[in-house]
């Protein structure tokens, strides 16, 4: 955990993915600037899979790794555990899968999803990683990296490459991370549909909360987010497609993903705990679609279009109306209307 948890604040819970642990994942994004400044006012539980920690010891011979569903299952008892209201949650790839499923199972233990590169489908992902790989090899190591990056990230980009490499092969027990790879391989469709308004609102199955997914506009993993989106509640879900990112947007652009992890965060009624952005650089990576997904209203002021934030009366110290000034020529809206939403 880093920082303490306040009052009746969320907590922001993450959950990694294969090849990968919370400092590998998450650090580079937590320890931003922006990022550093919503940790004075939420705490952060990051969350590992068991034996995927640095210098995690070898299972037992024998040893049973614990399915999808069943690693989901032990989420709700760590958020319960946390004793304060409902978490956020920010999770990758695999992550997702388990905070996706513990929001449709607990609805009431998850106030907002930040899915980075979620997948809806079961289908196994070892042998369509595998026909990624140049030179089929059986390398676990070469599986998990074409699962995390696109065929000219892996040759363009190739300081990052060496980094996330050698940290597979080198920091994550090998045979821990095999028995994680296996669990993932056999996971179920998450079996979400989208509502139909006025029809199957209240029946059918999906998520409730506020819903961020974000992809790189290069990850390998641009479809199946698309597809989730597909199967979500438009008013629910925001999609994210970052311009000039691959399969770690969390590591590649971590200022733009902490400046939509801020109006995410005031559009689910807590911007008095978030300043203004300082913009040192344009958010490529958004659009109008997408401010309006966080709960922002454009609004007309002296010629000049702002942001407005629609805060819900959650608690009496959160239920002033806030103004979040921004102006849109700073934007430069790469997400196309049929993504948006």
């Amino acid at each position: 955990m880093r920082g303490v948890p306040k009052g009746n604040r969320p907590i922001i819970l993450t959950y990694h993915d294969i090849g990968l642990n919370h400092k590998s994942c998450f650090n580079t994004l937590f320890n931003y600037e922006d990022m550093q400044e919503i940790m004075q006012h939420f705490a952060v539980v990051h969350v590992d899979a068991p034996g995927q920690q640095e210098g995690a010891p070898p299972f037992p011979s024998g040893y049973r790794y614990p399915t999808m569903d069943e690693l989901a299952e032990m989420l709700p008892s760590v958020m319960t555990h946390l004793k304060s209201v409902v978490p956020m949650t920010a999770a990758y790839h695999v992550g997702t899968d388990f905070l996706f499923s513990s929001q449709l199972n607990n609805p009431t233990l998850v106030e907002g999803l930040v899915l980075i590169n979620v997948d809806p489908c079961a289908e196994g992902w070892i042998d369509w990683a595998a026909s990624k790989v140049t030179g089929w090899t059986s390398n676990l190591v070469d599986i998990i990296m074409a699962h995390h990056f696109s065929a000219d990230e892996l040759t363009d980009n190739l300081e990052l490459i060496q980094t996330y490499r050698l940290h597979i092969a080198q920091d994550i027990n090998q045979d821990n991370l095999a028995l994680f790879c296996g669990s993932y391989q056999y996971r179920r469709d998450l079996e979400i549909e989208r509502p139909i308004v006025g029809l199957n609102e209240d029946t059918v199955n999906t998520l409730i909360c506020p819903a961020l997914l974000v992809v790189g506009d290069t990850s390998p993993a641009v479809e199946a987010v698309v597809e989730c989106n597909s199967r979500l509640n438009p008013t629910k879900a925001t999609l994210l497609k970052m311009a000039d990112c691959g399969g770690l947007p969390q590591v590649v652009q971590p200022g733009k993903l902490a400046e939509a992890f801020k109006y995410f965060v005031q559009g689910m009624g807590y911007s008095k705990y978030t300043r203004l952005f300082s913009l040192r650089s344009p958010m490529s990576c958004c659009s109008t679609p997408l401010l309006e997904g966080f709960g922002l209203r454009p609004a007309v002021h002296e010629k000049t279009r702002f942001f407005v934030s629609q805060v819900t009366e959650r608690q009496p110290e959160q239920a002033q109306r806030t103004l979040t000034p921004f102006p849109l020529c700073s934007l430069q809206c790469v997400v196309p209307t049929s993504l948006s939403r």
